[in-house]
Parts: structure tokens; sequence; C-alpha cells
């Protein structure tokens, strides 16, 4: 049966009804010199989308008033994204996606500055999606001349791995690279020290700790460490082992994390490293 217009969002997009549901058409000039009612060439179409009645009326919204630039690179970045990452996003992303995107071009156009302080943790945290986010980069800057931040990628990369199928929240995902962020600043207030983000050592501290939250949320166990190894932890590394239980002590009252004993040790083995 043949698809038939029932409203054009722009050149590239339509609706149409079906049977009860509302479904967003989209492809390239799939709506040049069309009316409402006028069949829509297969050959046209690219992605249908069956959104929530909320999405759907919002995604709408975006695809009738935001540049088409703006959208045609939103989609084209979450294709590449479910391309490299091998698995479908949630559909929301479309909205998302899409809204932040345009958002942040028209900032930048306007002169103003995007900030992100989550910009490391979300790099290490989510490599794959930080990746997708430097692709997009180019393609940003090859299609509108516009150069986005570091910053800003950070920000697309936590999109892109928010809408992952049966992944976290977007609040659950800050979360988790903010307790990052303040863990390692409270290390550099507690030792006086500043930490250089690109070194191996930060990095090797942050991917231990990120499999440390995650055995947390999940329940595992953690592995035990040998007691004379923990007073030797102790009383040659005592500084470094202080800081680890000042900060472990922080992030319970905080956060409500609770490391063990052998999980303060080998952090502070880390701390140790640090600070050479």
């Amino acid at each position: 049966m043949s698809m038939r217009i029932f409203r054009i969002l722009n050149n590239n997009a339509v609706v149409v009804i079906d049977g009860p549901n509302e479904k967003i058409v989209m492809g390239n000039g799939i709506a040049f010199q069309k009316r409402k009612n006028d069949v829509i060439p297969k050959d046209k179409i690219e992605k249908i989308f069956v959104l929530h009645e909320q999405s759907s009326e919002k995604f709408q919204q975006l695809l009738a008033t935001l540049p088409e630039a703006h959208i045609n690179l939103a989609e084209k970045i979450i294709s590449y994204a479910e391309g490299h990452l091998k698995e479908p996003l949630n559909d929301h992303i479309h909205v998302a996606l899409t809204d932040h995107l345009s958002f942040a071009l028209e900032r930048l156009d306007q002169g103003f500055t995007i900030q992100n302080k989550l910009t490391n943790e979300i790099k290490l945290l989510y490599k794959k999606e930080f990746e997708i986010g430097l692709w997009a980069k180019e393609e940003i800057k090859r299609d509108l001349g516009v150069d986005i931040p570091l910053d800003e990628v950070a920000h697309i990369a936590l999109h892109i791995h928010t809408a992952k199928l049966g992944g976290h929240s977007m609040s659950d995902s800050m979360t988790k690279a903010t307790i990052l962020r303040d863990f390692i600043e409270k290390v550099e207030q507690t030792m006086a020290i500043e930490i250089e983000e690109s070194s191996i050592n930060y990095q090797r501290l942050i991917t231990h700790l990120r499999f440390a939250l995650n055995r947390i949320e999940q329940g595992s166990e953690f592995e035990p460490i040998d007691e004379d190894m923990l007073n030797l932890i102790k009383i040659k590394y005592q500084t470094a082992y202080e800081c680890s239980q000042s900060v472990a002590q922080y992030l319970n009252e905080e956060y409500g994390i609770s490391f063990p004993p052998s999980e303060i040790a080998y952090i502070s083995l880390h701390i140790q490293r640090l600070m050479k």
C-alpha cells in the first residue's frame, strides 16, 4: 500500500497516517514539490519513525522549525553511531540530539562558549561514544564550517551513550562522570597536587574507579587483599592511604558509595603513582 503525505514538516520529512499511528517519514527531498495526499516515492524513503505521542509531537516541531542542515547532521550522526556501536539507539535520540545539537550550533554562531566540566571523565568512561563525537566534529566542520570544541564532543557522546537500548539515563551517566570528577578534585585538594589528565597514571586510576563503581552498581564482589600486603601499604604509603580513606569517606557521605578496605588500599596505590 502506498504511503500518502498527511503533513509536510520540511523538504526532507513528512507525516503519514498508517492505521492508528502517525509515522514520520524522512528522505532527501522527499517533500519536494509535494502536497498533502500525494504519494511518497518509495525510493525516497530513508527512515520511518513511530515515536510515542509526546516524542512524536516534539520531533515534528523540531523538524518544522529547526534549520534543515542541523537536522540532517543530527540524523547523519545517529546513523553513524548505530553503525559504529553495531546496535540500534532509542528512538528518543532523534528528539534529544537534534534539539541539543541545533541549540549548541546556534550558541556557537552567536559567539557563546560551550563548557563541559566532565569532558575528561566522559572521554575515558565512554570511549566509543567519544569517538563518535570526534567523527561528528569533523562532519560539522565539513558541512557547516563550524569547529565545535571538545566540550561539545563530550555532550554529543553523552547523548549517544544514554540512547543505547537498555542503557542508563542521562542523569545516571552524568552522576558517574561527576563522581569521578569529584574524586579527582578531592585527591588534588588533599594531596596538594595537580593531576595531569593526559598522564597514563590518571587514566589508570579513572579506569580502576570505573570498574569499582560498576562492581558496586552490580553488587559484585571486590577482589580481596592479603592482610600483610594491606598493612604494608598502610605503612609504606601512609599519606596516599590516608588520602584514599578520606576520599572514600567523602564519596560515602555524598553519594552513599561504600568501598571495602581492600579497594581503599588498591586505590591508594594509584594515588601513590600520581604523587611521583
